[in-house]
C-alpha cells in the first residue's frame, strides 16, 4: 500500500513539473507584452500597452508579420493545390513502382533537408533570379514540402469512394469536373490539414527567408525576431515579447479556425 502511494505521489509530481515546464514559458508570453520593465520572470503585469507602441512604431516589425502571412498562405495555396493533383493521380492510376516512388519521395525530404541543401538552393536562386523575391522563395519553399505533402494527401483521396465518382463520370463529366466538385468535397479534411501543416512550416521558418531574402522589407517575421536586441546584444524584453505575442496568435487562430469547422482532435484526428 505504501509503495502505491509514494508511486503515485511520483506520478503526480512528475506530472505537474512538466505541466510547469511548458506553462511557464506560455504565462510569460501572455504577461510580458503588458508589463512595463519585463523580466525573465512571470509576474502579475501591470496592463500598460507600451510595449505594443512601440511594436508600432517599430518600421518592420509590422510589415514582417504581413510578409509572413504572403510566404505562408501562398506556400500552402500552391502545396494544397499541386499535393491534391498529385495524390488524386497517384491513388487512381496504376503505375510501376507507384508506392516505391512515394517511399522514396518522402525519405528523399527527410533526408535532404533544408540545410543540407542550402548551398545548391541559393545556387539555384541566383541562376534563376530569385534572390529577394518572395515569389522565388515560395517556389522554393512549395517544392520542400511537397514529397511529405502528397504522400499525406494520398491517404485522403484512397479512402474516397471511387464509385461517386463513376457516377458523375456516367452523367458526362468531365476529370476536372470529377474532382473539383466530387473529390475535393470529400477529401476537405484532408486539405486543411495539409493547408495548417504548410502554414505552420513556413510561418517558423527562418533558414531560407534569411538566406534568400536581403531586403529587409521583404524579410518575414520569424527573421525580424532576430534583431530585436539593443546595440549591446542584449535582448529587447519589451519588444521581444510583445512581438512573440503578436507572431502567436494568428497561428493559434487558424488552428481554432480549423478545429471548429473540421473537427481537429488534440490527438491529431478528424472526423470524416
Amino acid at each position: 500500500m505504501t509503495r502505491f502511494v509514494l508511486g503515485r505521489i511520483g506520478f503526480y509530481t512528475l506530472i505537474a513539473v512538466l505541466l510547469a515546464f511548458f506553462t511557464i514559458p506560455l504565462l510569460w508570453l501572455v504577461t510580458a507584452p503588458f508589463t512595463s520593465n519585463p523580466t525573465y520572470e512571470v509576474k502579475v503585469p501591470d496592463f500598460t500597452l507600451e510595449n505594443f507602441q512601440a511594436v508600432i512604431d517599430h518600421p518592420y516589425a509590422l510589415p514582417s508579420l504581413w510578409n509572413s502571412v504572403v510566404l505562408s498562405v501562398g506556400t500552402a495555396l500552391l502545396v494544397v493545390l499541386l499535393a491534391a493533383l498529385a495524390a488524386y493521380a497517384l491513388s487512381r492510376v496504376r503505375l510501376p513502382g507507384r508506392d516505391a516512388l512515394l517511399y522514396a519521395l518522402l525519405l528523399l525530404s527527410s533526408i535532404i533537408t533544408g540545410t543540407a541543401a542550402m548551398v545548391p538552393l541559393f545556387q539555384l536562386a541566383v541562376e534563376l533570379n530569385l534572390i529577394d523575391s518572395q515569389f522565388g522563395l515560395i517556389l522554393i519553399l512549395t517544392g520542400g514540402l511537397l514529397p511529405a505533402a502528397i504522400f499525406m494527401m494520398k491517404d485522403f483521396m484512397d479512402s474516397t469512394p471511387k464509385s461517386y465518382e463513376e457516377s458523375a463520370r456516367v452523367f458526362g463529366a468531365s476529370p476536372l469536373q470529377i474532382v473539383r466538385h466530387v473529390v475535393v468535397p470529400l477529401v476537405r479534411p484532408g486539405l486543411a490539414t495539409i493547408g495548417v501543416w504548410a502554414v505552420a512550416n513556413v510561418w517558423g521558418n527562418f533558414l531560407m527567408p534569411y538566406l534568400l531574402l536581403s531586403d529587409v522589407e521583404k524579410q518575414p517575421a520569424a527573421v525580424i525576431t532576430y534583431t530585436l536586441y539593443t546595440e549591446g546584444g542584449q535582448a529587447n524584453l519589451k519588444m521581444l515579447s510583445t512581438f512573440g505575442l503578436l507572431y502567436s496568435v494568428p497561428v493559434v487562430l487558424m488552428y481554432l479556425f480549423v478545429s471548429k469547422k473540421y473537427g481537429f482532435r488534440f490527438h491529431g484526428g478528424i472526423k470524416r
